[in-house]
């Protein structure tokens, strides 16, 4: 094939494939919808409820924070003799994922005060 031709093909596949995969899940979802409405399930129970707490950014924020922390612990474990290619992925996956257990921490701490108001 021509690379040109493979050049449009490819995004145009990708963008198809994207497309039929959420309109199968917005049919669906309204199938299921419609046949629990025919079977007398209340139309409240499809409201998602949302809590004000700003968790997911909280989460996210403190994921970067330790990406950023892992980083600086890899250069100076780098300066110090460490080989680069082993000290910045693993100190980056290290320090994100103490973050995302802070924030799974911190979560947990602020859904319990929720509950004792």
């Amino acid at each position: 094939m021509e690379p040109f031709l493979v050049g449009i093909l490819v995004p145009l596949g990708c963008f198809a494939m994207v497309f039929g995969i959420v309109y199968l899940i917005v049919t669906s979802r309204n199938r299921e919808r419609m046949a629990l409405i025919e079977r007398g399930a209340d139309p409240a129970l499809f409201e998602t409820r949302k809590k004000a707490s700003s968790g997911g950014v909280m989460k996210f924020g403190l994921f970067l924070f330790g990406i950023g922390l892992g980083i600086v612990v890899a250069y100076f474990l780098a300066s110090g003799g460490m080989e680069e290619g082993a000290a910045y992925p693993s100190m980056m996956l290290v320090f994100g994922g103490l973050a995302l257990i802070a924030a799974n921490l911190w979560q947990r701490k602020q859904d319990k005060e929720d509950e004792v108001k």
